[in-house]
């Protein structure tokens, strides 16, 4: 009877501590994150990246990684320090359940060298797809993050980044792709990916609760 009533307490406790999920990121938002991301994840400016609809291992695998200081921004290793695990998976879950967005291209001509350079890569100076890692439509994996919909001039950045090893997590393959990039090149992807339109694949792709 004993062990009965403690595994329906254990039960009671994942279920309480999961339905709060939810109240638990959007306080954090509202303390930390809403000023540059937005309280929906569109972000407040271009220089900031959308997290509505990223996928969720990504999410927090970032915000881990900003946390522990193996990814270096002066901003979000402060924003992130002091969080606990399974805050970051509330962020993560939150901003992962959010539509995804997308921006309206004017400049066609443009738009359509990015997609070459996305789908095709250029075998001329040893530039791979970016599909063949990102996905037909920008939507990335589990681990990987999805790029439709994300703001050219953030996506240039960490391209730039990339190719000059400023940035220092996850640049290892990154930079032998980004460090072969014209200027030309960058821009044009980061138009494309821009206007890729997909759905918001990660809810579903959450880590399933362990059962208690």
């Amino acid at each position: 009877m004993k062990k009965t009533l403690l595994t329906l307490g254990l039960l009671a406790t994942a279920w309480s501590v999961n339905a709060a999920d939810p109240e638990l990121a959007k306080a954090i938002i509202k303390e930390k994150c809403q000023l540059c991301h937005g309280s929906e994840g569109e972000a407040s400016s271009a220089i900031y990246p959308r997290l509505a609809g990223q996928n969720y291992r990504y999410l927090v695998k970032q915000l881990k990684n900003f946390r522990d200081g193996k990814r270096k921004s002066d901003t979000m290793n402060e924003m992130t320090k002091g969080l606990l695990d399974e805050e970051i998976e509330a962020l993560a879950k939150y901003f992962s359940a959010k539509p995804a967005l997308s921006h309206r291209i004017r400049d066609k001509g443009f738009f359509a060298v990015g997609e070459y350079l996305y789908k095709k890569g250029n075998k001329y100076s040893g530039i791979p797809a970016c599909k063949s890692c990102h996905g037909e439509f920008g939507e990335g994996s589990e681990d990987l993050p999805r790029l439709a919909g994300q703001h050219k001039r953030y996506v240039a950045d960490q391209l730039h980044a990339f190719g000059e090893r400023v940035r220092t997590n996850d640049n290892t393959i990154m930079h032998t792709i980004a460090n072969k990039l014209t200027e030309l090149e960058i821009e044009a992807l980061a138009l494309y990916v821009s206007g890729i339109k997909v759905e918001a694949p990660q809810a579903s792709k959450e880590p399933e609760q362990q059962q208690l």
